[in-house]
């Protein structure tokens, strides 16, 4: 690359978050950490602050926005015993992923 720099990568991620009474919400971002505290923080009116849907439970990550898009789609499309199953694929104890992030340097 001209001028010796490197093209920083974009990435796209779907991510499923829950409420503790099991709400599901899917959604996209290319900026993980900050959707994720607009949601804790209930920064927007809508679904997530009304059902306190605050807990990162699932995320994958691409580095092409029409196939974040398509993925989204796709998940959103799913019945929720097949979201269930992705979701305990990857973490079966249902942790909040996000936890201690804003700990991290």
């Amino acid at each position: 690359m001209p001028g010796g720099g490197t093209k920083a990568v974009k990435r796209y991620y779907i991510y499923i978050m829950c409420s503790r009474s099991g709400t599901l919400y899917t959604g996209i971002t290319s900026n993980l950490r900050r959707r994720l505290e607009e949601h804790k923080q209930k920064v927007t009116p809508g679904f997530t602050s009304r059902y306190n849907v605050s807990r990162l439970v699932y995320f994958e990550w691409t580095e092409d926005a029409a196939t974040a898009l398509a993925r989204e789609k796709q998940i959103k499309g799913w019945g929720r015993a097949k979201k269930l199953a992705l979701i305990k694929s990857r973490n079966p104890r249902w942790e909040d992923l996000s936890e201690g992030w804003d700990k991290e340097g």
